[in-house]
């Protein structure tokens, strides 16, 4: 059996005017043909499980190109077909393969075209008629008809935060494996939830329903359930939540299968939601706790969803009330990194943090502060995986206020992102971390109180105020009520 695997990722943020060109992938991760070499981060894992897998079996593997970004906007077109193309290309030289699994996020959007994957799984199917394809998607995915037509296997991370991407994985290798030998006819289908908006699964209806996902796979001739959220900072026609279910040989079940759970989802959409407080009113619950560290997150500013990763209008608010006793992070701000780093370490500097990529970063702030720590090459864990971290430098402030700047967008994972820089967080009263739900697990034990804040930013959770262009206003929260009921009604009286 031919193995052929590889790796593209990156979420595109089309409300973010920062382009997505080749550098971002540089120095975050790019490799060519041996990242399974290399130790692991969240969509590498996969790559890990499929080369493990597959020697196991004694089968030949082509392993290609591993690029991998931090989310910003969209990707330059000629990035997107350099990347595109060396798959395509080492594909080609291998010969085609029997199989063919891609670890792709879903959301990837380039100068010229609006569904990335849609385009490569396309050019794939193109190349290899008779393979066997199959995807494993970023849960936060745009799950598109033209996926769905040219791969035979589509599977999405059930948790988010994601640690699960070994298990998905391995998932996709086994359905991929018995359909290859003809044990399984994968069949899929999908249903528009007509929802926008992002849902952590680790706790309440959402903890319940991801569950029910898993339960609902036990069932004869089901095969796999994925629910995809959507990633809603992406104005695109596909753009929010699909539910997707793949029965053996079965269209009418998959079909019944996606609609009941994704109609199901929709009826729990209050209940999957979360409520994120004020900046004011988290600032008022961290100032007024006996106990710390009060962990906020600036969900405003999340790198990971597409933000510049330096806003300042915490900072400035935390500032502003005089609290102290605050570490606040990570920032990137790389003019900072270097002015810090050719003062060296111990010296007192006038800085000015953040605020420089737009509106959406806010006004830069200016501080006066001692360099405490400079260091380069850390990581930080997602998970089983690792992700960098790049050059990072602790700033200490009058107030016991430490600040972290890095020279590479990323959000806050784990606390080991700031502890290993010297900072003691359970000593600290207030934790500001840049970041929206990866860190939660990780900061819950640590921390007396997690608070999630509606911070502005380039990833504002104020979803039925965003200007989407490219898909109708009937999704919630946009309009309220029974959508479908709304779309049935509509549907009648054009007949």
């Amino acid at each position: 059996m031919r193995l052929f695997i590889a790796t593209l990722s990156t979420e595109t943020n089309t409300f973010c005017t920062m382009p997505t060109g080749m550098s971002g992938f540089e120095e975050y991760f790019l490799r060519h043909g041996d990242a399974s070499k290399s130790q692991p981060n969240l969509m590498t894992e996969a790559l890990h499980v499929w080369r493990r897998n597959a020697e196991a079996l004694g089968w030949s593997i082509t392993e290609s190109l591993a690029a991998i970004a931090e989310p910003a906007g969209p990707t330059i077109a000629s990035c997107y077909k350099a990347l595109r193309d060396e798959i395509l290309g080492d594909l080609e030289k291998a010969g085609g393969a029997d199989i063919v699994l891609l670890q792709l996020h879903g959301a990837m959007i380039s100068q010229q075209v609006e569904d990335c994957e849609g385009d490569i799984v396309a050019c794939v199917r193109n190349l290899c008629p008779d393979a066997v394809i199959g995807i494993s998607l970023d849960l936060h995915c745009h799950l598109t008809q033209k996926m769905m037509d040219a791969c035979d296997l589509i599977i999405c991370f059930k948790e988010y935060p994601h640690d699960d991407a070994s298990d998905r994985a391995e998932e996709l290798f086994d359905l991929a494996h018995r359909t290859a030998v003809g044990q399984i006819k994968p069949t899929m289908a999908m249903f528009d939830c007509n929802m926008i908006n992002v849902y952590l699964t680790k706790t309440g209806a959402m903890r319940k329903f991801v569950d029910g996902m898993s339960t609902y796979e036990k069932k004869p001739g089901i095969l796999s359930i994925s629910l995809a959220h959507g990633f809603p900072w992406a104005d695109v026609k596909d753009v929010g939540a699909r539910m997707l279910a793949v029965t053996d040989d079965n269209a009418n079940l998959a079909a019944q299968t996606a609609e009941t759970l994704g109609k199901e989802f929709f009826d729990l959409r209050h209940d999957v939601t979360d409520q994120f407080v004020s900046m004011e009113m988290a600032l008022d619950i961290a100032e007024s706790a006996t106990r710390g560290p009060v962990v906020l997150a600036d969900m405003g500013d999340n790198s990971g969803g597409g933000a510049p990763g330096d806003a300042t209008f915490l900072l400035r608010a935390t500032l502003d009330r005089g609290l102290t006793n605050v570490v606040t992070g990570i920032f990137w701000d790389p003019v900072v990194v270097r002015i810090c780093e050719d003062a060296g370490e111990g010296a007192t500097l006038n800085l000015r943090i953040g605020g420089k990529t737009g509106l959406a970063s806010g006004i830069p702030v200016d501080i006066s502060g001692t360099v405490m720590k400079i260091a380069d090459g850390l990581g930080q864990h997602l998970g089983l995986g690792l992700e960098p971290l790049g050059k990072m430098v602790w700033i200490r402030c009058e107030n016991s206020l430490d600040i972290v700047v890095n020279d590479l967008r990323t959000q806050v994972y784990h606390p080991e992102a700031l502890e290993q820089l010297g900072i003691d967080l359970s000593e600290k009263s207030i934790v500001c971390v840049k970041s929206m739900f990866h860190f939660f697990t990780p900061f819950q034990k640590i921390a007396a109180q997690i608070v999630q804040v509606a911070t502005p930013g380039g990833t504002s959770q104020d979803f039925a105020t965003l200007r989407y262009s490219k898909r109708d206003n009937c999704f919630w929260p946009k309009n309220s009520g029974n959508i479908f009921a709304q779309t049935s009604a509509q549907s009648l009286m054009s007949d």
